[in-house]
């Protein structure tokens, strides 16, 4: 499993996606900028935009809903599996679906989101920590098990319960049991695996208390070495 960022990201292969804040700083401070991030994420899946969406969500609504019905007809240059979105950081599972899909996706997501989010703050500097970084997906089983990490990552950094993990409204696993109707994310490929999704469920909350015992590790290990 390569996580080399000059790797060249192949069209029809399948990648875990992930970059956070310089200095570890908050990218999202409030829930304005998480929906920004995914209507942003949202928009630039598309091959073609026509223009930056800075501009789109601008435009009067009559032009807004022409250019979206235009966007939906054309190619998708990443499908998105799997999502999750953290106050210093995020996780995309993503299959890039056109050549260099992935790179322009990433590069025109954090390019326009770190816009907003430097002139909302009155600040100026890059916002993320350098080139993301991607890790290619060469099973079924790293599969699933990359989208039971993506999904369990509110959890097990102990952000929220584990009562709260299947409507956290910034990661794709409610759509993928079906309890609120986000359209972003594509859960059929993981989903068929599985016989339905309360299956899918017991997979993700099978693993909590193992992936914050880890967590809590992690962070020990870290403590020591400073």
């Amino acid at each position: 499993m390569s996580s080399n960022r000059n790797v060249v990201l192949a069209t029809e292969e399948m990648y875990h996606i992930f970059n956070r804040g310089v200095e570890r700083r908050p990218i999202f401070t409030d829930k304005w900028e998480y929906r920004r991030a995914l209507d942003t994420i949202r928009y630039y899946r598309f091959s073609e935009p026509p223009i930056r969406y800075s501009k789109y969500i601008i435009l009067e609504e009559k032009k807004r809903v022409q250019l979206l019905k235009a966007l939906l007809t054309s190619q998708l240059q990443v499908d998105i599996l799997a999502f999750c979105l953290m106050p210093n950081h995020f996780h995309l599972l993503l299959k890039q679906t056109a050549n260099s899909g992935i790179s322009r996706f990433v590069s025109k997501f954090c390019d326009s989101y770190s816009k907003y989010f430097n002139i909302k703050h009155d600040r100026i500097g890059p916002l993320f920590q350098g080139p993301f970084k991607s890790v290619r997906v060469e099973s079924e089983e790293q599969l699933i098990h990359l989208s039971r990490y993506i999904h369990l990552n509110p959890t097990s950094s102990f952000l929220i319960k584990e009562s709260e993990l299947d409507s956290y409204p910034w990661s794709s696993l409610p759509e993928y049991l079906a309890s609120q109707g986000n359209t972003l994310s594509n859960p059929k490929l993981i989903g068929e695996l599985f016989k339905s999704p309360s299956k899918y469920r017991d997979f993700v909350h099978n693993q909590v208390d193992y992936a914050q015992k880890m967590e809590h590790i992690k962070h020990l290990a870290f403590d020591e070495e400073e």
